[in-house]
């Protein structure tokens, strides 16, 4: 009686291992609409949106990994379109904040050669323009004004002695060349040879033209040798100082078309990139970029904001348009036309981008068909119809 028992449930088992194997060949076999290829079922049936008998349909490995197919009428509805993506030109542009400051490679730092006490500025606002030769600062200087007795002196004994064993003309020459070290111009020198009458004061010139940005020392002050007096500064042409995140180096492109625009006046510049600093601020982990721009009529100021648009030159790339992709916290998908009305989602890595265009690295290949209007929509559908997003792994190329 026990082996009867035993014998019976063995073929009890084996009968339900046969019937899962012919449950899972059934499961091999799907129904769906002709017309309505969006009607997916696990049985035979009618379809509920025309009632049509389903035909069976074999399922191929894969079919249905990201794949959804729709009838002509969504496609016509979801306003579909696809295009064959292809190789063209690309090429990305950066927003930079920017603050305008002085060219400081245009700026003048106008010092004392020797020491003395400021007795007159003819420049006292900061602001102010300044052309090359006008008269700066008058300076009294005890050092200064013994070498103009010097030299008063040895141009005496030249004219008196000129036949003597000395050689006085050297001495002349020594005692000029003095004066000019320190400062004073060869006008100066020649009239003070000729009238022979040496001032407590020495008036001094300025050696370039520019705008008064800062004064280090004021009237009455005593200044050593070599104490800064002012600064002047070129200002017909500025920097655009703009921060850079560290994130953000390798998008700059040095050869790149830069556009500064000045939001205060609501004008913009073209301009070249002088410099980008080789060091990072270890705080803030931000850089700079210094572009040099035009300013020959003077309207922009230092210290006025702006921004700083670099544009990088255009190379050939596999592209497609922005619309096509489709963004998550996850990756980035675009949809392809597998057959008509069959659409598969695939993950892509992208590069570049530019003119409402998109560089693809990896994912895609020349050639392929892709959905450029309507991706959003076949997303949303995969996602109704099947409860969850498409489980993506990338194509290698």
């Amino acid at each position: 009686m026990k082996y009867i028992l035993a014998a019976t449930m063995l073929l009890i088992l084996g009968a339900c291992s046969t019937k899962k194997k012919d449950s899972a060949k059934v499961s091999d076999t799907y129904y769906t609409c002709s017309m309505h290829p969006q009607i997916v079922e696990e049985k035979p049936g009618k379809c509920p949106i025309c009632g049509m008998t389903l035909i069976s349909v074999k399922k191929i490995q894969g079919q249905f990994d990201n794949t959804i197919m729709l009838s002509d009428q969504q496609v016509q509805l979801g306003n579909i379109r696809v295009d064959t993506i292809g190789v063209g030109k690309i090429g990305n542009s950066i927003v930079l904040n920017a603050t305008l400051t002085i060219d400081e490679t245009k700026s003048t730092a106008v010092s004392s050669r020797m020491a003395g006490r400021i007795d007159k500025l003819y420049f006292k606002n900061a602001g102010d323009y300044i052309k090359k030769g006008d008269k700066l600062y008058d300076l009294y200087s005890e050092t200064l004004n013994n070498a103009k007795q010097e030299y008063i002196l040895a141009l005496e004994k030249e004219r008196v002695l000129d036949h003597s064993i000395i050689d006085f003309k050297q001495l002349v020459e020594a005692a000029k060349n003095k004066l000019l070290l320190w400062g004073m111009s060869p006008d100066q020198i020649a009239i003070l040879g000729k009238s022979k009458l040496a001032s407590p004061l020495t008036a001094f010139y300025s050696p370039a033209s520019g705008t008064i940005t800062t004064f280090e020392s004021h009237e009455g002050e005593y200044i050593s040798e070599g104490g800064t007096i002012l600064r002047l500064s070129d200002l017909s042409q500025l920097w655009a100082e703009a921060q850079v995140y560290t994130s953000q180096l390798s998008d700059i492109d040095t050869r790149g078309t830069v556009v500064v625009q000045m939001p205060d006046l609501g004008k913009e510049i073209t301009g070249n990139i002088e410099l980008v600093n080789p060091e990072i601020n270890p705080d803030t982990r931000i850089n700079l970029v210094r572009v040099a721009i035009s300013n020959k009529n003077g309207e922009f100021k230092p210290g006025m904001p702006a921004y700083v648009t670099i544009k990088n030159r255009e190379n050939k790339a596999l592209t497609l348009p922005a619309e096509a992709l489709i963004r998550n916290e996850k990756n980035s998908i675009v949809w392809l036309q597998t057959g008509k009305n069959t659409y598969k989602s695939v993950i892509v890595e992208t590069g570049k981008e530019g003119n409402e265009q998109i560089e693809i690295l990896k994912g895609l290949k020349e050639g392929d068909i892709v959905v450029t209007s309507g991706a959003y929509l076949l997303n949303s559908e995969y996602i109704f119809k099947k409860g969850t997003t498409p489980d993506h792994k990338m194509t290698q190329m």
